[in-house]
């Protein structure tokens, strides 16, 4: 084909202008990336069906090592045990030995009806690819090492910082969380063990990696608000009505003022001191890399799972004045932690939204509903 020289200078012509079209679009798209703007393309899946996910998770290898390791976790506590739970868990103490053994696995029974529910809430909508989200495979490799490694410092920090204060070693809980203690935590502890995990496990990981990648990247934008919601408010019923009839009643013992003081008290300290860590340290930013390096959701969720569990390896309830006792310990926060650790990976895989798991499945279940009572005991509430 030739080109005359009359197309050839139109061509001329035009060509600034095609350039600068193209660079206002690019700049458009790079300001729409930067923002958090949904403009950012990803590539997304239809859900395969039930039966077939569930097929896979039953004959993954990684599913098969979680159930062994699962059953020799459980029979390592009964045999370190022996008869006697020595934790200060008031909440717990009603139970006899067995029940109190057996309700981690009740719980995470629980925690594959509310996987189920999630997908079926989630099957006609586009998955989100979380993998995509990330950087490439060294980087990402890079961030997890170093995230991990500065969360794990904190985390010393927060275990030294606590008795130096004349309180009880900081984790991602207070003390007294979901199970009660014999001394609450004062008005004082529960300022610095917020104000501590929220600088440290929130507020700092957030800058630095949103300096680097848009919200969208972090899984803090819906890219299906209403199935989102959906998902939330299920999730939250179910969850709800389990933990109130089978775990801690006491929040309808409450007046209607202390439900409101101390509920609006739970939702300041544990939104900041807990939530919001979780959301953005494991949700927001390691989930995404957890999936790019191991190219496995069901690795993934397992992962999102024991991170979970190390975030709170030192409970407000742990021993550790005797092997025995140490052990013991961390062995329960495993049992106690895991899953729901990784029902909030699911919920964030699933929706591509760490918003979802933090409002359904962390804030008002459990937080709300199970530890306004303590806030209420702890700040003299009337």
């Amino acid at each position: 084909m030739q080109v005359t020289t009359p197309q050839l200078n139109a061509c001329m012509i035009c060509a600034p202008e095609m350039l600068a079209l193209l660079s206002r679009r690019a700049k458009l798209a790079a300001w729409a990336i930067g923002s958090g703007g949904s403009a950012m393309t990803e590539s997304t899946h239809i859900s395969d069906s039930f039966g077939r996910t569930l097929r896979h998770i039953l004959f993954s290898r990684a599913t098969h090592v979680a159930i062994i390791a699962w059953i020799a976790i459980n029979a390592a506590a009964y045999w370190l045990a022996g008869g006697v739970i020595p934790f200060d868990t008031p909440s717990m103490q009603r139970l006899p030995f067995t029940a109190r053994m057996l309700v981690p696995t009740i719980s995470l029974l629980e925690v594959f009806v509310l996987m189920a529910i999630t997908f079926w809430l989630t099957r006609k909508r586009a998955i989100p690819n979380l993998a995509e989200r990330a950087p490439d495979r060294r980087i990402a490799a890079r961030e997890t090492a170093l995230l991990l490694a500065y969360a794990t410092f904190a985390q010393v920090g927060g275990w030294l910082l606590g008795p130096a204060l004349g309180y009880r070693a900081f984790s991602f809980h207070i003390a007294g969380t979901l199970f009660g203690c014999s001394v609450p935590p004062s008005l004082g502890e529960m300022w610095v063990w917020m104000s501590y995990n929220f600088i440290c496990f929130a507020l700092v990981p957030f800058l630095w990696f949103r300096q680097r990648y848009s919200a969208l990247q972090l899984n803090l934008v819906s890219i299906a608000p209403r199935n989102d919601w959906r998902v939330i408010v299920v999730v939250m019923l179910v969850e709800s009505l389990f933990e109130l009839t089978g775990i801690n009643a006491d929040f309808f013992a409450l007046s209607p003022h202390q439900m409101l003081v101390g509920g609006a008290m739970t939702l300041f300290f544990y939104g900041l001191g807990t939530v919001l860590p979780t959301m953005i340290l494991i949700y927001a930013i390691l989930l995404p890399r957890y999936l790019a390096l191991t190219k496995s959701p069901i690795v993934t969720v397992i992962l999102g799972g024991l991170t979970y569990a190390a975030l709170h390896i030192v409970e407000g309830w742990s021993l550790f004045d005797s092997a025995r006792w140490g052990s013991l310990s961390i062995l329960f926060v495993l049992l106690q932690y895991v899953g729901p650790g990784m029902i909030k990976s699911v919920l964030t895989l699933r929706t591509g939204n760490a918003w979802v798991h933090a409002i359904g499945y962390h804030l008002i279940a459990p937080h709300l509903l199970i530890d306004t009572p303590l806030f209420v005991k702890a700040l003299a509430i009337r």
